[in-house]
């Protein structure tokens, strides 16, 4: 006879081992199953964002950074090294020990809200029955059922993985030691970020990306900016370059690709794939289970993360929507608290993004092409980190923040931002759009001086014309 639970979630990632902890919290009995093993086959909750993704990937990319300032910088600050040696199993250690703890820590977590876990790879059958596939067979029965199985990397044709030569952003987490030359098929958040890392390190980088525009779903003058910030950085990054064909010979890769000016070839010692992620779909539910999914590939759900199966829900990257695992946690706990019946929702307007690359790049909201595509009239402000005291000091002044708000009712429908700790200031934006702040709150906020944050409140003042500490052409006078 199957065990019987008010909630089995499928997924141990942020999104799913989120809404297993807080359904817990609520009163219901929750198993939780997952099938991630680390490589020595030791099972591990957090799936790829705590495994293999957004935590390893920024311990790398934090740790590249520090040795990167020290030895590009540091005279500049005074400091001077007779030596500054980067020893890359350490740095590697460090992240698998970030990650461990991370992992251990989500386990610590089940264990006190009281949610099963089980190893395994859990399939939905029909009437809500899971099947669990793992060092022991097993059949799970469940009022409700959430699917968190998570996305896993897209592979080409032209360039298949090996695990050696050529690899996907979690084998791009492993080398053991810096390649001479790194070529990366993808110039999105993934090739941008483990692309830095190794280039930081001492690699030569070559992005090649088959889109003509340049973070196309970032704010134009963000993009223009990152571009060129990249460029100066040393990265080599082509548009238009769609890759044709890859060959592993010689303890090298040879890739050849076709942009407006014809055919090329590339030759690097190991090449990343990062063209993207696909929901992880595969072996999740019976042939006979009648779970909708879209063109897409993505499961089909309403507002509200419901399927087309009664009391089944989807979360995470799984559905549509950005693949972010904040983003994955909303919905998570918005599914839980709708089961145990409280009346949540996820604001889908209020998504913020973040490319973790030096500068960092986040966004909330609108774009400033997307408002004019659709026809809204905003004003906009900029401001400079060049302008601002604390970067200025940190000397991180490259890039910018930007407002948009609407001309008629003042409101913010958008912030972007390229420059230092951008990650952290688009939080206080997000805030401020969530309770539906409009330009003028912002304006009137007293912010610390001297702060990275201060910038955000002279793009503000700037979006009225009156920025402090920026010139800005006088637009006759300003009655109060």
């Amino acid at each position: 006879m199957a065990d019987r639970y008010d909630l089995v979630v499928i997924g141990a990632g942020p999104a799913g081992y989120t809404a297993a902890i807080r359904a817990a919290q609520l009163g219901l009995k929750v198993v939780c199953v997952d099938d991630w093993q680390t490589a020595s086959g030791e099972p591990a909750l957090g799936g790829t964002c705590l495994n293999a993704g957004c935590i390893p990937s920024k311990a790398l990319l934090e740790t590249s950074e520090l040795f990167a300032h020290a030895r590009d910088h540091g005279p500049t600050y005074g400091l001077k090294f007779k030596e500054l040696l980067l020893d890359l199993t350490a740095m590697l250690a460090h992240k698998d020990k970030v990650v461990s703890e991370l992992t251990r820590g989500i386990a610590t977590l089940f264990q006190a809200n009281g949610v099963t876990w089980i190893s395994g790879r859990g399939k939905l059958l029909p009437k809500n029955i899971v099947e669990i596939s793992g060092k022991i067979q097993q059949q799970i029965e469940s009022e409700y059922v959430i699917l968190a199985s998570g996305s896993v990397p897209v592979g080409l044709k032209s360039a298949p993985f090996d695990g050696q030569r050529i690899v996907d952003s979690q084998g791009a987490l492993e080398f053991k030691e810096v390649p001479p030359r790194l070529g990366v098929i993808g110039a999105g958040v993934i090739g941008l970020e483990l692309g830095s890392v190794w280039h930081r390190l001492g690699a030569e980088v070559v992005l090649l990306e088959a889109q003509e525009t340049f973070l196309s779903m970032a704010d134009e003058q963000i993009a223009r900016e990152a571009l060129k910030q990249f460029n100066a950085q040393g990265l080599d990054i082509s548009l238009g370059a769609r890759v044709l064909e890859s060959k592993v010979e010689n303890n090298s890769v040879t890739v050849r690709y076709q942009d407006k000016n014809g055919e090329h070839t590339e030759q690097v010692d190991k090449l990343i794939v990062a063209v993207g992620r696909r929901s992880n779909t595969a072996g999740l539910m019976a042939d006979d289970s009648k779970l909708l999914l879209d063109e897409w590939g993505f499961v089909h759900v309403d507002e509200y993360c419901r399927t087309n199966l009664p009391k089944v829900y989807a979360v995470g990257d799984l559905v549509r929507g950005p693949m972010l695992a904040h983003k994955g946690m909303e919905e998570g706990v918005m599914v839980a608290e709708r089961i145990s019946g409280r009346e949540t929702k996820v604001n889908y307007d209020v998504v913020p993004s973040v490319i973790y690359t030096h500068p960092e790049i986040a966004w909330v909201g609108k774009t400033e092409q997307a408002l004019k595509a659709a026809g809204t009239t905003c004003r906009s402000g900029m401001f400079p980190f060049a302008a601002n005291g604390r970067a200025r000091a940190m000397g991180q002044a490259a890039g910018f923040i930007k407002v948009l708000a609407d001309f008629h009712t003042d409101r913010v429908l958008g912030v972007h931002l390229i420059g230092p700790h951008c990650s952290e200031l688009v939080a206080p934006a997000a805030l401020a759009m969530s309770f539906g702040a409009s330009n003028e709150d912002i304006m009137l906020t007293m912010f610390a001086h001297p702060t990275l944050s201060e910038a955000l409140h002279e793009a503000s003042l700037a979006v009225a014309g009156h920025a402090i500490h920026m010139a800005q052409p006088r637009k006759g006078t300003i009655k109060q």
